[in-house]
């Protein structure tokens, strides 16, 4: 298979770039968000922006960075990225993007890159752009700034559950701790309180000027199964679509039935599959 020259992309091409993300709203959203805060300049950007095709086509990008995304790469651009950063060593903890680019792209680099920890192959992505046709859990808020503390242990625990290892591990938490305190400074952290404990919730992980994606939903182990989450994922919905953006995107893993039971009731749709290779 003939493939062309993959180079790393800078601020000359970003018009190129944000053109193509704007294809796949959705799916690129992470990466869409992190050119906009902080352009394709690789000492700002905290990660690269990888192109392939032509400086006047430029058919597919891919960031590499904490996490390895792959947009709208089809069969030869996989193979050319692949190419290259099969000669790289690994330093990204995810490869994660629609599904048949991500599972191309682990075959290709699993025998240098692996093995991974987990394998996500079938992870719906949805969407929403109207209300939510069930009633909100006025009890759901944003998170303000003095309750870093009250929410910090209940993120640890969604964080631990579903990535499969503690996010405390590496720096004894520091950088996540930082992470959840912008999420609030930003107003972009959701939860229920009883008694000052965290019951649910949720944060708007990327914000771009197309879609606000959910991440980090959690519920209480001790409140699972009282039908709360429903409410409470239709607030953080409404919320989101009044005051940040035009439509409310996430995906989730596939056999995680009982939260694609409270999308559907929130009214999200689906628009496509991502996967996740974990390490």
């Amino acid at each position: 298979m003939l493939t062309a020259p993959v180079r790393q992309i800078g601020e000359s091409e970003r018009r190129a770039v944000e053109r193509l993300l704007d294809l796949d709203p959705f799916a690129s959203a992470q990466v869409a968000e992190r050119v906009a805060a902080r352009g394709l300049a690789w000492w700002r950007a905290e990660g690269r922006v990888l192109g392939y095709g032509s400086r006047r086509h430029l058919e597919s990008v891919c960031w590499l960075g904490g996490n390895l995304t792959p947009v709208l790469a089809g069969p030869q651009a996989i193979a050319a990225f692949a190419d290259l950063l099969a000669g790289e060593e690994r330093l990204c903890s995810s490869i994660v993007g629609r599904a048949d680019a991500v599972l191309q792209l682990w075959e290709r680099l699993s025998d240098t890159w692996g093995p991974a920890r987990d394998v996500r192959a079938n992870q719906p992505l949805l969407v929403t752009d109207a209300p939510p046709p069930v009633p909100v859990d006025p009890q759901v808020r944003r998170v303000r700034s003095g309750e870093l503390d009250r929410l910090f242990p209940a993120a640890v625990a969604m964080y631990t559950e579903e990535v499969g290892v503690s996010p405390l591990a590496e720096d004894g938490g520091r950088g996540y701790r930082r992470r959840v305190t912008d999420m609030i400074r930003s107003g972009r952290a959701y939860a229920r309180f009883v008694d000052g404990r965290v019951v649910f919730k949720a944060e708007l992980a990327v914000v771009t000027r197309r879609t606000a994606q959910v991440q980090g939903v959690w519920v209480a182990p001790e409140w699972r199964g009282r039908g709360i989450a429903t409410a409470a994922m239709a607030a953080v919905v409404a919320d989101a679509l009044n005051r940040v953006a035009p439509t409310v995107s996430l995906y989730v893993n596939d056999f995680n039935l009982p939260a694609r039971r409270v999308y559907e009731r929130c009214g999200f749709r689906p628009v496509g599959t991502l996967a996740t290779v974990l390490f």
